[in-house]
């Protein structure tokens, strides 16, 4: 497919035939010139889908397919879905454990550009040991459901892409039958590995499910209280939060971390990382907008210099009875 030149681009590259012989290239390598660096100059584009809660109630099916569509007619390079694409196997049986393994499978036959999963709370297989019948040697229990389902290998990962390297963390831990954020000590010595393994000037993309760093953690609901203290719940924020951000900020690469998980929007930017949690593709979980925030996803535009444009993308979706 070609690519359009402008007339200035038009005639840089007629002055680079005319010295090519000059500067000992050929004339077909100064021709490409222009169109190679209108190439790089591209951005990346990632669209961040989380909390999809896929399901076969309230039309969600076919509301996820609607957000899918919307997805791809805006190109994108990359998709990373944030967590929570199904609904729900954490305190599911296992018969709807399979209706939820069927349910992604329709969603995404259609789907035609790359994705990353990350791994969130409701894609974890019988953790609540109080509802499920799910045993735990069964070959699929736990975060191993998510990779089979979403055929990846293992809940954490890194990917380079488009100039940035994408690091996609597994935030839930367990806590009794229910869970915790932060990241296992295996994931964390991984995480520092692969901070330090990036090369110096390829900006880094943190994405996990619950947030490191959130205000609406704080601002959604009624956190708890201990006479005149705040008490910010684990299930809503990492734990780590603050040895996480000292780890990114220590390392000088990470420019972007994106999470979901709270179905609400906000943007912290602090010691040159930018904190951005997008609101949810299933909005209140079928039940319309949440606190005011439509259903919908993040669209970003990445440059390979670690700038990038952000915006919040609906795909005009109404809730269903």
């Amino acid at each position: 497919m070609s690519t359009p030149i402008d007339r200035r681009d038009a005639l840089a590259a007629a002055a680079g035939l005319a010295l090519a012989p000059l500067l000992g290239v050929s004339r077909a390598q100064a021709a490409a010139a222009p169109i190679q660096a209108a190439t790089l100059a591209k951005p990346f584009r990632l669209i961040h889908m989380t909390d999809i809660h896929v399901q076969p109630e309230r039309q969600a099916e076919r509301g996820a397919a609607q957000a899918w569509a919307r997805a791809q007619e805006l190109k994108p390079d990359l998709v990373i879905t944030g967590g929570d694409t199904v609904m729900d196997v954490f305190d599911a049986k296992r018969d709807r454990a399979k209706v939820m393994r069927a349910c992604y499978e329709s969603m995404m036959k259609d789907v035609s550009v790359p994705v990353l999963h990350t791994t969130g709370n409701h894609d974890i297989l019988g953790w609540n040991r109080s509802r499920t019948d799910v045993p735990l040697d069964a070959t699929d229990w736990g975060k191993k459901w998510a990779c089979e389902t979403f055929a990846q290998p293992r809940n954490w990962f890194s990917s380079d892409r488009g100039g940035w390297r994408f690091i996609v963390l597994d935030s839930v831990q367990p806590d009794g039958n229910g869970y915790k954020g932060f990241l296992d000590p295996e994931q964390r010595a991984w995480f520092e590995a692969e901070l330090k393994a990036t090369p110096d000037g390829t900006p880094i993309c943190v994405v996990s499910h619950i947030p490191i760093i959130a205000i609406t953690a704080i601002t959604y609901g009624k956190p708890p209280s201990r006479g005149n203290d705040t008490i910010l719940s684990g299930g809503e924020m990492h734990t780590d939060c603050a040895e996480l951000h000292e780890l990114m900020r220590a390392s000088g690469k990470v420019r972007l971390c994106l999470s979901g998980h709270i179905h609400l929007r906000d943007r912290c930017e602090t010691d040159g990382i930018t904190y951005i949690n997008d609101g949810a593709v299933s909005g209140s979980w079928w039940k319309g907008p949440l606190e005011g925030i439509p259903e919908g996803f993040g669209v970003l535009d990445l440059r390979p210099d670690g700038t990038f444009d952000h915006r919040y993308e609906t795909y005009g979706w109404t809730a269903q009875g």
